[in-house]
């Protein structure tokens, strides 16, 4: 497999994932994995296509969030040329490139109504049709789907349309975060350092010190594996004593004292944009100022307030609580990574 050597850990919650998905490999059956980012989502997509039967025919992936609304379905379900404009020439969809393999569609929580809907009739009939064409082409696809959205919660408020969540969900595998796989952050940072320092051409692995260890196993990690392989390919490459034990981690790149701010007009866009405050009501103990001499502080210290609030109203649905403070989700996920914001803070 491309990234087998990143299954490793030793926790229950994650094994017990790894053999739920292991066993789903054998079923002809949809199967929607659900987990946070870098959790691991696209390489259990990779475990139930090798070990199918359909191991010898394509795995083709499509990340429903990284496509206009507009060209969503044409990805999907391909286009007749004159279809629209720009459609040159015909081109055949996802669909027909992973007939008889699997589709892995990331990010469905994404996905429009409309592609929502179309998306149903291939799962149910086996058959997709083209963007300007009237027959449908018959397809065999095992889809596997992956989203990190609360998708029951998002079908209740009709965001979400239930009958696909019905027929997507044979089988549902929720990857453990980091966080909470219990020894599994020792070994993967040993196995990351090792491989990095390998491809240095040390002579040896020095390992690391225990003050660097008791800090990467303190650490929240809002990235999960991936996050930790980034931090510990950085403190190892960085690291100009291969002799000694590496001393040394950085957690945020970014952390610099002349890491540049946004310009002035952007911050008052976003204070712009933010929910007023409640009209009467004591403010909550975490957002008063006290002790905080500079504007940038009090800002920031309001901006996290306002953002664990609005989270927690919102049950930690990301694109729910983005939606109610004027911004996109991707501006949203920033913001928590900006303020090291953990589910259940408010």
């Amino acid at each position: 497999m491309k990234h087998e050597s990143h299954f490793i850990g030793q926790s229950g919650a994650f094994l017990d994932a790894v053999e739920r998905a292991s066993r789903a490999a054998s079923m002809n059956r949809p199967v929607l994995v659900i987990g946070e980012r870098g959790t691991g989502k696209e390489l259990i997509a990779e475990r139930l296509h090798r070990l199918s039967s359909r191991w010898g025919e394509p795995l083709v992936t499509m990340n429903c969030a990284a496509l206009p609304e507009t060209l969503i379905e044409a990805e999907l379900f391909g286009h007749e040329a004159g279809a629209f404009t720009g459609a040159t020439k015909s081109r055949a969809g996802r669909f027909e490139e992973a007939d008889h393999g699997t589709l892995f569609l990331d990010e469905l929580g994404t996905l429009s109504m409309g592609a929502q809907e179309r998306l149903l009739r291939a799962v149910e009939y086996g058959e997709v049709t083209r963007i300007g064409a009237s027959r449908p082409i018959r397809v065999d696809v095992r889809i596997v789907a992956a989203t990190n959205d609360d998708l029951p919660a998002l079908a209740a408020s009709g965001e979400f349309r239930a009958d696909l969540l019905d027929r997507l969900s044979f089988e549902v595998i929720t990857l453990p975060p980091l966080r909470v796989r219990e020894g599994d952050i020792g070994v993967l940072a040993e196995h990351f350092g090792r491989r990095m320092a390998a491809e240095l051409d040390w002579d040896r692995w020095p390992g690391f010190a225990p003050h660097v260890m008791d800090a990467l196993e303190d650490h929240p990690w809002p990235g999960n594996v991936r996050e930790l392989r980034n931090v510990i390919e950085r403190a190892v490459y960085r690291w100009a004593a291969p002799d000694m034990p590496i001393a040394h981690v950085q957690f945020d790149p970014f952390d610099s004292p002349w890491r540049p701010r946004p310009p002035e007009h952007r911050r008052s866009s976003a204070a712009a944009s933010a929910p007023a405050a409640p009209a009467a009501g004591p403010a909550p103990a975490h957002a008063g100022f006290d002790g905080i001499e500079d504007l940038r502080g009090a800002v920031d210290a309001h901006e996290r307030a306002i953002l664990a609030h609005a989270l927690g109203k919102h049950r930690w649905n990301q694109r729910q609580t983005a939606r109610a403070l004027g911004l996109t989700y991707d501006q949203l996920r920033h913001c928590i990574r900006k303020h090291g914001l953990m589910e259940g803070e408010e």
